[in-house]
């Protein structure tokens, strides 16, 4: 006897999904879950031969990338799925950006989406900090500063996160538990409430010029059709990180050495823009102005309807307003990756 009802799942499979999800580009939340599966697998097998203290953590990377049977690829596909997600986040946030679909009823899931955002480049950090050797045993040491000049919170939550008022052993373990631990079970929570948002809301329905029946509800199936798209991007992208973890495998530097400070400190390559701030201002200011930038995306869309109700702007003033904040961005990534 079958312990499901089969009727149950040719209802699920024959779902409707709306016929602008068969351009990929506004399905990017399925990429973003497919480099997360990723994330999560090659991270479980990493872990079997990492060793979290001070004195192994260096060389169980070089056991890894080395001695390791595809140790070096396992570790290589972790790194660029992480840039990937990343890159898959931006775009997916654009993307609802511009069609307007973080509006009502829809705000809280924007900023569901957007905590996984900030989740992400907290994974971003503390892996990068794991590797335990100079530029991300100081690139470490500049966040947590970053995160010191935080207004009341930050003395405290760095200190916690440091394990004492510097950089040490205590300081990789956390970000190790942080980077297995907590932030999984936090993307996770994130994800399902995300997906449960979007079952209760639905999806905001996009027509486009060109289309014959705006006026007509297209559809297309679950199964196989958008299954079976899914699925194809997936192998596609799969193609692609590995072909670039053959051509750039994941380096390493340096062992960490807490008493000489490398000439150039970089962070990944997401922390440009708010280094690149640092850089051109003070730590304080630094801080200040990221925080006021990642608040005001974070609580957008009831800033934008505060101002709709106040003061009826314009549809296309948020727009222009999203672009500059983006090109902003994007001028401070490029400039410090060419510093």
């Amino acid at each position: 006897m079958i312990p499901i009802d089969p009727s149950v799942i040719s209802i699920i499979g024959s779902e409707p999904i709306p016929n602008h999800l068969n351009r990929w580009w506004f399905a990017l939340g399925g990429t973003v879950l497919y480099l997360f599966m990723i994330q999560f697998f090659t991270g479980v097998l990493l872990t079997f031969y990492y060793i979290p203290t001070p004195a192994e953590a260096y060389n169980s990377i070089i056991n890894i990338t080395h001695e390791i049977r595809f140790g070096w690829y396992i570790r290589s596909l972790h790194k660029w799925a992480s840039d990937f997600m990343v890159i898959a986040l931006i775009l997916h946030l654009l993307r609802v950006f511009y069609t307007g679909a973080y509006k009502h009823p829809r705000q809280v899931n924007w900023m569901v989406g957007f905590a996984l955002f900030i989740t992400t480049l907290t994974f971003g950090l503390t892996g990068y900090s794991l590797v335990y050797e100079q530029l991300s045993f100081w690139g470490a040491t500049v966040a947590t500063n970053l995160i010191d000049a935080l207004p009341i919170i930050g003395p405290i939550f760095s200190y916690l996160l440091r394990g004492g008022q510097e950089v040490s052993g205590d300081t990789l373990t956390r970000f190790f538990m942080l980077h297995i631990g907590v932030l999984p079970c936090i993307a996770i929570i994130l994800i399902a409430l995300h997906v449960l948002l979007i079952r209760l809301h639905g999806v905001k329905e996009a027509y486009f010029e060109h289309d014959k029946q705006k006026n007509n509800k297209k559809y297309f199936r679950f199964w196989p059709d958008h299954v079976t798209t899914e699925m194809m991007v997936g192998l596609f992208l799969m193609y692609i990180l590995t072909i670039l973890s053959i051509i750039f495998p994941a380096g390493l530097g340096e062992p960490a050495n807490p008493n000489i400070t490398p000439e150039h400190i970089k962070p990944e390559w997401y922390f440009y823009f708010s280094y690149r701030i640092l850089k051109l201002t003070s730590l304080k200011m630094s801080v200040l102005i990221t925080a006021i930038m990642g608040g005001i995306a974070f609580f957008w869309p009831f800033i934008e309807e505060f101002l709709q109700n106040k003061f009826s702007i314009s549809d296309k003033i948020p727009i222009v307003l999203g672009t500059m904040a983006f090109m902003l961005f994007l001028t401070l990534t490029v400039w410090e990756a060419l510093a």
